[in-house]
């Protein structure tokens, strides 16, 4: 009996669905596809100049894409009211009347894309409360009018792409309160749409690309505190992030890629403390600087592909305790130094690849991890020394290590002794040449102990050389050149003394040698290191010693003839004058020459 009433039951299923299917099949336009079982209708890439009047009215999905439509008149898709998928994309679509959707409720995807459409009135997208993805990229549409998309509240994704747009109104997506996603991609905006934006509270996940922005704004982002993955990229012209910019988000996620940044926007990303990724790959970043990123301590990866990085110093990576990835492929680095990480141990997956690695000892850490540290499917390989020369990491034995993964410590060249005394006002070049493997980084230290740029009066060159520009008096002292590389420091020590004004006579430059003092008439020859050690005090020093001399002789002079003439008044008459004779005696200051005396005399009266 039971079998019985579930045969019946199928029956009438059966027959239920033939008459669906003749009703369906009847109603069906003869240029497109209906298929009842599916409630699906294809009119694909039939050539239709309008949209068909017979079609099925319980329908799901209707296709028209591929086709020459030019017009969208008002109602018309009105008898469609089950329709949840409406696609209209490769068609031939300039005008879109106000209310030409009218009566979709269950619409749920709308998809618009390559058409030529300029510009959207207000009210075309009437009666389409329930769609949630909205496709109208690559058109032409210049402009976004206050309330667009008024009548879309339950919009999530909005997909805007490929567009010439040049202004969005600041209420252009007003009503969007549940948009997650929008994707803004290859237009002609030369700045972020920051007060249109401000109305997607809601907002999750953004996408700026291809555009022609400069450079991002302080608060460009405002409101958007849901925001959590944002994408920037393609914008050749975007050189800098104000440091507000990204103020106010939260972020998770993000890319800024493909864009003109010289440097990691340490500034901008202070404040997104639950970063977790970020890609910062080609953009002309030459180098990484120790902690710039030291505040990002939830990053789980970074990307640094296709910069152009050539050094990353020591520490760039501290305070990155959560890093597991780290992207650096096909770049200019020739070595990675396990003192860059705070924690290397926590690293699962390193890309070194496409970069000409230099495999000394800088790069032992690596090897040691091999078993634990994965290469993203790509192993690195050498491409220096000599002796590793195109060797792939992963192949590289353990017994092999303590032979090919060497270093030799650094060492300068040359110890000659390089003293130099010169005027004021010349140029000194201090030469520094070392050698180690791998090549030593050189540099030098002041007097003062502090480190030289490369740049300003007093700079090293870049092959090493110390210039001192245009020497100044307080130049004057002991300059440190130091080599150093992976395997040790070296370090020499060279002086400069510095006279005040040239060629004056109580600018002679004193030198104490052991034959007693000594004073050079001449201007001191510029790296001459042969000389002695200059007298230690200066000109200017001597000149103040011999004033405050010469001003207590003429004090105790004064004060010698007050006593006389008070001793001569308690006298009483004494002779207030005197006579004195003298001979002056002269020679010609030869042997036998005739000697000649004069006699004179004068009278000195006392007051």
């Amino acid at each position: 009996m039971c079998m019985a009433a579930d045969w019946r039951r199928l029956h009438r299923w059966v027959v239920l669905l033939w008459l669906v299917g003749v009703a369906l099949a009847g109603s069906c336009d003869q240029r497109c596809d209906c298929l009842p079982t599916l409630l699906t209708v294809n009119c694909s890439s039939r050539h239709l100049t309008r949209v068909p009047d017979s079609l099925p009215q319980t329908s799901v999905s209707l296709n028209l894409s591929h086709n020459v439509l030019k017009t969208l008149t008002r109602r018309q898709f009105s008898g469609l009211t089950l329709l949840r998928d409406l696609d209209l994309s490769h068609n031939a679509l300039s005008v879109i009347e106000v209310d030409a959707f009218l009566g979709l409720h269950n619409l749920g995807t709308l998809t618009l894309s390559d058409n030529r459409l300029k510009i959207i009135p207000v009210g075309a997208f009437t009666g389409l409360p329930n769609v949630q993805r909205l496709d109208i990229s690559e058109n032409d549409i210049l402009v976004f009018l206050d309330d667009t998309f008024r009548e879309m509240p339950s919009l999530q994704t909005l997909e805007v792409s490929e567009n010439d747009v040049v202004f969005v109104s600041s209420r252009a997506f007003g009503g969007l309160l549940n948009l997650q996603e929008l994707n803004i991609d290859r237009c002609n905006l030369t700045s972020v749409p920051v007060e249109a934006l401000s109305l997607l509270a809601g907002l999750s996940r953004l996408r700026l690309c291809r555009m022609s922005l400069t450079s991002l704004a302080n608060n460009s982002f405002r409101q958007l505190s849901h925001l959590s993955d944002l994408h920037v990229s393609h914008c050749p012209r975007l050189s800098s992030l104000a440091v507000d910019s990204l103020m106010g988000l939260n972020l998770s996620s993000l890319t800024v890629s493909h864009c003109n940044l010289t440097s990691v926007p340490c500034s901008p990303l202070r404040h997104l403390v639950y970063l977790r990724d970020l890609d910062l790959s080609y953009n002309p970043i030459s180098s990484v600087r120790s902690h710039l990123l030291a505040h990002l301590f939830r990053l789980q990866q970074l990307h640094l592909v296709g910069c152009g990085l050539l050094a990353v110093d020591p520490g760039a990576f501290g305070g990155l305790a959560s890093l597991r990835l780290l992207h650096l492929s096909a770049n200019g680095l020739v070595t990675l130094e396990e003192s860059a990480f705070q924690a290397a141990d926590a690293l699962e997956v390193l890309r070194l690849d496409r970069n000409p690695l230099a495999c000394d000892c800088r790069l032992l850490w690596v090897m040691r991890r091999r078993a634990q540290l994965r290469f993203g499917g790509r192993s690195p390989t050498c491409v220096k020394p000599a002796r590793v020369q195109g060797r792939i990491l992963a192949d590289v034995t353990e017994a092999e290590l303590p032979k090919l993964f060497t270093c030799r410590q650094a060492r300068i060249l040359s110890r000659k002794p390089q003293d130099v005394r010169t005027d004021k006002g010349h140029t000194v070049l201090f030469f520094c040449e070392a050698d180690g493997d791998p090549a030593p980084s050189i540099f030098w230290l002041n007097p003062r102990r502090s480190l030289l740029s490369g740049s300003g009066r007093i700079r090293v060159l870049s092959n090493g050389t110390l210039e001192v520009a245009d020497t100044q008096v307080q130049d004057s002292g002991y300059y440190l050149c130091v080599a150093s590389n992976a395997a040790g420091n070296d370090s020499v020590s060279v002086s400069l003394w510095v006279r005040g004004s040239a060629g004056s006579p109580r600018d002679r430059f004193y030198s104490l040698r052991p034959e007693g003092w000594s004073a050079g008439s001449g201007r001191a020859a510029v790296n001459d290191s042969q000389g002695s050690q200059p007298f230690p005090f200066d000109v200017k020093t001597l000149a103040i010693a011999v004033t405050m001399g010469f001003m207590c002789f003429l004090s105790s002079v004064t004060v010698c003839f007050i006593v006389m003439f008070f001793w001569s008044q308690s006298k009483g008459q004494i002779k207030r004058t005197a006579t004195i004779e003298f001979v002056l005696h002269s020679s010609a200051g030869a042997a036998g020459a005739v000697k000649s005396t004069e006699r004179g005399r004068f009278t000195m009266k006392l007051i």
